[in-house]
């Protein structure tokens, strides 16, 4: 069945954009690899991957199908920026399993593929989709809409959701696409109006393997701007040449926009012009903001990927009865889960796309005309995110305090504010307002944010967005309408909105000779509302449900004791993407007085490092055996991505662990005593991705030497490589580092932090207290087999009050004693690193970092001076 829609396209005539003689040539395969069905009767994958010669560049390839023999609709995804087609194998084989021939390959310059990194050039990334798509036509199982043309759709996240429109607009047989948290105009998205977004670009760059891995015009274009910090001409047409604005009136498919809120790179603003392009078309275009994006947070993959599979199901399969979601939905996040300790994600929607300005509200704001200065090498710059950056150090640590990780610089900026709001007001938009800016350079740089600011004055900035405005011909003053980040944000009734403009952000280049700048109000503050956005209704408590069947329930548990004995559990899908959820786990030993485990529940999620911490005998390890199903819990469950644990588990396949010690061969070298073990695993050699296991455990080249020869750390990273041997998702380490020297702690410290780095969990149980804090996210402390606390690093150390001030120079001793003399100051002590400060009741660290400036200190980052050894130790009551 032809699934156009109609007036959407025209007679199918493939717009090609390399020579129709060009061909795709198969130079190698790697074989083909048939999953094993899982325990839930899903049917086996079978996966050929093939090295395929398009135009002279080598493209790594893997291509999925499922089932029994027949044609049917096929899918090509796309990868992210810096990685390969290894990052979306799991969505292939979903889609296999579904119904669709899947293809992914690793773009230029990454992964195995050749080339140059061209950012997503027409004439080399998109050339290579139409060859592809070429190489899909001539397959057997894959459905086809004409000679040569197939049933095909794109899918794919940042980069490679890029691609996917680029594709669309190059090559009318692609019939439906689902892009992610991507870029509509690349030069907008870097030089948001003509500001150089200095450090995502340098991210972009290094990403990518650094300039020579690019195109020359793209590295000399970088080189360029990033001296200058002033972006031109000729750099926003290369950017813009890549970009799917330049083809967007040729996009006429169904189109599915997946938007990140937590995203400083791509903001929404990027999605909002996507689908203005597309709907004009005439194409069904759905927006869908998810709560992450490239600045972190939850991006929500289980519920993403299925609503791309429901749309791909109506519109390559033609399944007019599947619910494709609703047209436009955002994710709201707010408040606490009482019995897990997580952010509830809730859902609302409206019937159409509601845009970036729907029913603006005025919101009258004060203040004055004020000046404030953009200093000599436009530094010390403010803070509003930091991209590509952890959360958890330097002047991130000030959010334990309530104030944020933003930090505005007193006369740096101008500030003015509403009243208190008299109800609650949720924006759901771009707010705007209109200034008059005046300066003593003929051109003025700002950056506008929007806090919200609670009674007792703690401030957030939602989502930590910027908009940075470039004002020309400012010398002799002009009316600005700034139009300010896209957010969803709740103001509770009472707190106040607050508007900043600075004159530096870290994120950004300013200029950096120094100028004046006088800005005063012209209009209100327009808040967007969307009224016809509402939040679904929160579901009612299960026992709701159960209560009446509760009897029905029993009796039958009763007949099937033997049965529920040994049956394993059904997955519970609402876990799908955690890691581990362990409930209610108790452990006794036989022969025991007392339990080594007593009702212990906690949650890890993706990209954690958690610390397992607790005295000898807390039952550190019985929890990790029971985590692996080396030994049966006496009550609870442990589930590892919504499976429940038990002795072979086949999800136990994406669990690598390293507890109590690892035996090797001592004649082998360790590279053949990884082959050894990877062989006894049944599983095959292609799924160890030992290279990338290698590297990241960096034993170099000790992997040709006996392990004999090897030292007590390199036999620990040896078995850390073990572990992580197909590259496992979650990894466990119990007391990795035992027996190593302080530089090999070091070294094993950032083993743990570089294999978490991709979004895989780790989970290690340390006595090294120091170590821990330096290298886990969040912790678990137990004591005597119970849970005492768990949370974030930064929570569990506290505040306290004492701060370190860690300065970029020394600080001399009048200095010290002016600090001393400060409100709110009890005292001030000189260290190696900077300042030691301890605080009034009354004081607070916002107070003394504005002081501290005023005072000419180089601050270069403030936290609480708490050890986690002092929290380990008021935790547990001293029992260690």
């Amino acid at each position: 069945m032809d699934l156009r829609l109609p007036g959407l396209r025209g007679p199918r005539r493939p717009r090609r954009i390399v020579s129709a003689a060009a061909a795709v040539v198969v130079l190698a395969g790697a074989g083909t690899w048939t999953a094993v069905a899982s325990d839930d009767d899903t049917p086996a994958v079978r996966r050929t991957d093939q090295v395929m010669s398009v135009d002279g560049v080598r493209l790594d390839t893997s291509y999925f199908t499922s089932g029994s023999a027949g044609r049917r609709p096929a899918v090509l995804l796309g990868h992210g920026f810096g990685g390969s087609k290894d990052d979306v194998r799991q969505q292939a084989e979903d889609l296999a399993r579904d119904g669709y021939a899947v293809l992914t390959w690793s773009a230029r310059g990454f992964g195995k593929s050749t080339g140059k990194v061209g950012l997503n050039d027409p004439k080399g990334e998109v050339a290579d989709v139409s060859r592809l798509i070429d190489w899909l036509a001539g397959q057997p199982q894959v459905r086809l809409d004409s000679a040569g043309d197939p049933r095909v759709g794109l899918a794919g996240a940042s980069y490679g959701g890029a691609i996917s429109l680029l594709a669309a607009g190059h090559d009318d047989r692609v019939d439906a696409i689902a892009p992610a948290i991507t870029y509509w105009n690349l030069a907008d998205a870097l030089f948001p109006d003509g500001v150089f977004k200095k450090l995502w670009a340098g991210i972009f760059f290094n990403t990518g393997g650094g300039c020579d891995k690019f195109e020359p015009a793209l590295c000399a274009m970088y080189e360029r701007i990033a001296e200058s910090g002033t972006p031109d001409a000729a750099a926003r047409a290369l950017l813009e040449e890549r970009s799917p604005s330049a083809v967007g009136d040729r996009i006429k498919v169904p189109t599915l926009l997946v938007q990140g809120q937590a995203d400083s790179l791509f903001t929404l603003a990027q999605s909002d012009a996507a689908a203005k392009a597309i709907r004009a078309g005439g194409a069904p275009v759905d927006v869908d903001w998810i709560a992450g994006g490239h600045d972190g947070g939850n991006l929500e993959t289980g519920r993403v990927q299925a609503r791309v599979t429901a749309w791909f199901d109506r519109y390559l399969k033609a399944d007019k009865g599947v619910d494709t979601g609703p047209a436009f939905r955002v994710t709201r996040t707010g408040g606490v889960d009482s019995t897990d300790g997580t952010v509830p994600l809730r859902g609302a929607s409206g019937d159409s796309y509601t845009g970036l300005a729907n029913a603006r509200r005025p919101i009258p704001l004060t203040g004055r005309e004020q000046r404030f200065d953009n200093p000599a090498g436009a530094g010390p710059p403010a803070l509003s995110a930091l991209p590509g950056f952890g959360g958890s150090n330097g002047l991130a640590q000030l959010s334990a305090f309530g104030v944020g990780v933003s930090l505005d610089f007193p006369g740096q900026y101008a500030a003015f504010e509403s009243a208190p709001v008299t109800s609650d007001l949720r924006i759901t938009g771009s707010p705007a307002v209109t200034v008059h800016v005046k300066s003593t350079s003929d051109d003025a740089v700002l950056f506008a944010k929007v806090y919200d600011v609670g009674p007792g004055g703690t401030r957030q900035l939602p989502s930590q967005l910027v908009t940075p405005i470039r004002v020309e011909g400012a010398g002799s003053g002009k009316d600005v309408t700034i139009t300010l980040p896209a957010i969803d944000h709740d103001i509770d009734k009472g707190h106040r909105l607050r508007l900043v403009l600075a004159s530096t952000d870290l994120g950004y280049a300013s200029p950096t000779a120094p100028a004046t700048y006088t800005v005063s109000l012209k209009g209100d503050l327009l808040v967007p509302t969307a009224p016809g956005v509402t939040t679904a209704a929160a579901p009612l408590p299960a026992w709701v449900w159960w209560l009446p069947l509760a009897g029905v329930v029993l009796a039958a548990a009763l007949l099937l004791t033997g049965r529920r004995r040994t049956a394993t559990p059904a997955p519970d899908p609402a876990l799908a993407e955690v890691p581990l959820q362990i409930t209610g786990l108790s452990k006794k030993y036989a022969k025991g007085d007392r339990y080594s485990v007593r009702d212990l529940s906690f949650r890890v999620e993706k990209g954690q490092v958690l610390g397992l911490l607790g005295p000898n005998g807390a039952g550190k390890t019985t929890t990790l055996r029971m985590l692996m199903g080396l030994i049966q819990p006496d009550g609870g469950e442990v589930r590892v991505f919504g499976h429940a644990i038990r002795p072979g588990a086949p999800v136990l396949s994406r669990v690598g662990a390293f507890v109590e010690g690892a035996g090797f061969l001592p004649h082998l070298s360790g590279r053949e005593n990884l082959e050894l073990y990877w062989r006894a695993t049944g599983r095959p050699p292609e799924d160890a991705h030992r290279d990338e296991a290698l590297e990241i455990a960096g034993l170099g080249d000790a992997l040709a030497r006996a392990v004999r020869t090897y030292s007590q750390g390199m036999r620990q990273r040896l078995a850390i490589a073990q572990a992580m041997l197909g590259l496992p998702d979650l990894l466990i380490l119990d007391e990795p580092t035992n027996g190593l020297d302080p530089p090999q702690i070091r070294e094993m410290r950032e083993v743990m932090i570089r294999y978490a780095a991709a979004g895989r969990t780790v989970i290690v149980s340390s006595h090294l207290l120091a170590e821990v804090e330096q290298s886990c996210t969040h912790l678990v402390v137990m004591d005597r087999g119970r849970l005492i606390q768990a949370g974030p690093v930064g929570e569990i150390v506290g505040s306290g009050d004492t701060l370190l001030v860690g300065t970029a120079a020394p600080v001399q001793e009048p200095v010290v004693e002016k600090v001393a003399a400060l409100p709110g100051v009890a005292s001030a002590v000189r260290t190696d690193d900077g300042l030691l400060v301890r605080l009034d009741p009354d004081g607070s660290a916002q107070a003394l970092v504005a002081e501290l400036v005023r005072l000419d200190v180089p601050v270069a980052s403030v936290g609480p001076h708490r050890r986690l050894e002092d929290a380990f130790l008021t935790l547990i009551g001293g029992s260690a």
